[in-house]
């Protein structure tokens, strides 16, 4: 019995001593860290897209911890779009996104590695979607977190808001208490902030214009005097609630002669907007509103500063963006025959790629996830492009054109100046065929092949007689070649006839036929006649031109016709 007492009171020392270690590991665990953070700078920047980034500059005391984490809100962690971390020198620093925050929960945490040599200064950029941001009657509502989640204390917490032009703060609400100003201040902020906020925004339609940017394509070209033009394709998404009027562009600084065009190639109203050393905004008017849940393309032409004499082009490939694009690429065209010298494509970034064809050599960079923080680190941004190019190329085009004219040229020189063969009629051997014969298929190939030619004969005594006219041939040989095409004619026709006394008698079909064709080139004769006696009465100026013109066209009209007849039966005979 005394032993099972002093065991109890053993245990129950035990407890007293442990209770106060246990409920003081927290505190111990947050203050194990060799490091204080001074002074946290928390802005919030509205981009004119909708989108959100924040940004917070910590300033440290004492020894730079390997790994730095922080945190929101976890309800904030499906809005992230990126996060990017870079020091006093802007060293990008690695980050890792949706760890957790020590033991607590609730939280979306970053990891941020910091290498030996790092300084006590660096900054974490957020990007979140418009997601965050709601349509109300005076404007916005944005629900963002108050101030970032750390593990330990900070002394000083300065929140500041960066917006739009014609956007301004209408109220902040709070956990700690509520302002009505675009910053405020916190001092001692405690580890593990846990403070989602409501900022009220007052705005005019357009100031504001909630959009998803999925893709810009920019291409440079360069061309063999050096001058430097540029092409950027956006494709938009209207993202609000409301149709879309205007789009705010940004462009390079140094761009000149903009010129806007809309997905169906027509040109759009573009007016400068704002124009500085910083940014340069153009305001492009679209053709037709874009409505709620629409897509529509943007393209921007413009010119920027020449590189002659020097074969060297320093590019920002993003410049300062006032909203967020989801995928972008940048095609620079080196002019045709120029070699790339650098950078070579070790060098460039992994999704970067070099690309040559026969004349020219290109090259493709892209980037997922683009904004005006990537201007933020121009030494992420500026690629240097240098090639070599010899002026003689400049000629090529124009020399290689010269060539394939020459060409062509004397081609055709040596097929006008070739001596023209004399025409000789073809000949088909003819049968004789006498009228007592029976019908047989022989018979009717005859008949058809003598039809053909003798039409083809016509056509060329018709063609010959021109020439002869018009002083193109010789009369002596126009003679010749028209008493020939006469004997054939005369050949042609008596065994036609004798071949026409073969269908009559075989009756039937083939009478019929026969009747049909006769009546064909009976009213093919009338029309050639009719044609030849228009012609002599107009040359003679017996008819008006109005009245020739409906002749001739009524008389082409029936030898057509006629012609289509004869052709028609002649197949039915085959």
């Amino acid at each position: 019995m005394k032993r099972i007492a002093v065991a109890l009171v053993l245990t129950i020392f035990s407890l007293v001593v442990l209770l106060p270690l246990t409920l003081n590991v927290q505190d111990v665990q947050a203050q194990n860290a060799t490091y204080n953070i001074q002074r946290v700078d928390h802005n919030v920047k509205i981009l004119y897209s909708g989108h959100t980034v924040i940004t917070d500059s910590i300033q440290l005391s004492g020894e730079v911890p390997a790994t730095f984490q922080m945190g929101f809100p976890f309800k904030y962690g499906s809005y992230i779009l990126e996060a990017t971390a870079y020091d006093a020198s802007y060293k990008i620093l690695p980050i890792a996104l949706g760890v957790q925050l020590q033991d607590q929960s609730g939280f979306y945490g970053a990891s941020i590695i910091l290498p030996p040599g790092t300084s006590q200064k660096f900054t974490v950029v957020f990007t979140l979607s418009n997601g965050i941001l709601t349509s109300t009657a005076s404007g916005f509502s944005l629900d963002f977190p108050a101030y970032p989640g750390f593990t330990q204390t900070a002394s000083d917490c300065s929140v500041t808001f960066t917006l739009p032009s014609d956007v301004a703060i209408a109220g902040v609400d709070k956990s700690d208490g509520a302002v009505n100003a675009s910053s405020y201040d916190k001092s001692n902020l405690p580890a593990f902030t846990y403070s989602p906020a409501t900022a009220t925004l007052k705005a005019s339609p357009g100031d504001l214009q909630e959009v998803d940017i999925s893709s810009l394509s920019r291409e440079v070209n360069i061309s063999p005097s050096g001058a430097i033009t540029s092409t950027d394709t956006y494709k938009i998404v209207n993202n609000s609630t409301g149709s879309i009027g205007s789009f705010l562009i940004n462009l390079p600084v140094n761009a000149s002669n903009v010129v806007a065009r809309d997905q169906f190639g027509r040109t759009l109203s573009a007016v400068v907007q704002q124009s500085n050393t910083l940014v340069f905004v153009q305001n492009v008017t679209l053709a037709v509103f874009m409505n709620p849940g629409e897509s529509s393309s943007l393209t921007i032409d413009y010119s920027l500063p020449g590189i002659v004499p020097v074969h060297v082009l320093n590019l920002d490939l993003f410049p300062y963006f006032n909203y967020y694009i989801d995928s972008a690429s940048v095609t620079i065209n080196l002019p045709e025959g120029a070699t790339l010298i650098a950078p070579q494509l070790s060098q460039l970034d992994p999704l970067a790629q070099v690309s040559r064809n026969v004349y020219q050599e290109t090259i493709t960079i892209n980037k997922q996830g683009v904004s005006y923080v990537d201007s933020v680190i121009p030494s992420q941004e500026i690629v240097s492009v240098t090639f070599d190019y010899s002026p003689l190329w400049i000629a090529f085009r124009p020399t290689a054109w010269m060539w394939v004219i020459a060409i062509v040229g004397v081609v055709l020189f040596a097929l006008w100046r070739r001596p023209k063969a004399e025409a000789v009629p073809s000949r088909i051997a003819v049968a004789s065929v006498t009228a007592g014969e029976a019908l047989t298929p022989e018979h009717l190939k005859d008949f058809i092949d003598s039809t053909e030619e003798k039409a083809h004969i016509a056509a060329e005594i018709r063609s010959l007689d021109a020439r002869a006219q018009h002083g193109r041939i010789p009369r002596s040989r126009y003679r010749a070649q028209r008493r020939t095409l006469e004997l054939r004619m005369e050949t042609l026709n008596r065994n036609i006839a004798n071949i026409k006394e073969i269908l009559r008698r075989a009756g039937g079909s083939y009478a019929d036929i026969l009747r049909q064709l006769e009546s064909a080139e009976v009213e093919l004769n009338e029309a050639e006649l009719s044609l030849k006696n228009i012609e002599v009465r107009h040359e003679a100026g017996e008819i008006a031109l109005d009245n020739y013109r409906k002749q001739l066209s009524d008389l082409e009209r029936r030898k057509q016709k006629a012609e289509a007849k004869i052709h028609g039966l002649l197949l039915r005979l085959r």
